[in-house]
């Protein structure tokens, strides 16, 4: 009978032991995955002047933009106003891996018709790897620039200097509203008002309605290039 008492004691501290273990061991494991989440940017899909702007990213006054993936890691791309600026695009010549490519300064090549115009980096680093599928197949960076479309990833050393110089937010905002208010005023009169469709956004190629000795310098003005 005593063992039985004895061995019954043992099993009900065995299971107070482990539930208290369990229930300490589980909260803050869900502290931890709350405060994960909070830390998280929400995705608010955005549209300014008919160009999606998420909120999610960073954005370079050329119309590129940086996604943080790690602390050093960072995805970058070209924006929707300058897929739907670009437009039809014969090839994309993107960096080597391993080249190192500064902030501000040439991360890419666009080949239209004959005319070439680069696009400028929003960060600094060492390029470690490149969109195989974009290098194939262009038109993925202008159909999709936020998703398959992506261009290149860096390790960035100094990714949060980098990112400081960025546009975020409002200020993101304001400037695909200033990029828009802008384009509009150099295109020919007669073509105002044709960029928005239904629902409005954009239409996908606003090339087809700047002269082609146009597109170039236009292009250039607004990459930074």
């Amino acid at each position: 009978m005593t063992v039985i008492l004895v061995l019954s004691t043992f099993v009900i501290f065995l299971l107070i032991d482990y539930f208290r273990t369990r229930h300490e061991t589980v909260k803050p494991g869900l502290e931890a995955t709350a405060a994960k989440t909070a830390a998280v940017p929400r995705l608010k899909p955005a549209l300014v002047a008919g160009f999606e702007v998420p909120e999610n990213l960073r954005y370079h006054p050329g119309h590129t933009w940086a996604l943080s993936e790690s602390p050093n890691l960072v995805r970058v791309g070209m924006d929707d106003f300058a897929s739907k600026l670009t437009g039809k695009v014969g090839s994309i010549t993107l960096p080597a891996r391993g080249a190192w490519i500064r902030q501000g300064q040439k991360m890419c090549t666009l080949h239209r018709d004959g005319c070439a115009v680069d696009m400028i980096s929003p960060v600094e680093g060492t390029v470690s790897d490149i969109n195989e599928f974009v290098a194939g197949n262009p038109t993925l960076a202008l159909n999709d620039p936020y998703g398959d479309g992506w261009l290149l990833t860096v390790q960035a050393p100094d990714a949060k200097t980098s990112f400081r110089n960025l546009l975020g937010g409002s200020l993101a905002r304001w400037w695909t509203e200033e990029s828009a208010s802008r384009l509009q005023r150099l295109m020919p009169a007669a073509t105002c008002g044709t960029f928005a469709q239904d629902g409005g956004a954009a239409v996908d190629d606003i090339s087809v309605h700047v002269p082609d000795e146009k597109w170039l310098p236009i292009a250039k003005e607004f990459f930074l290039s």
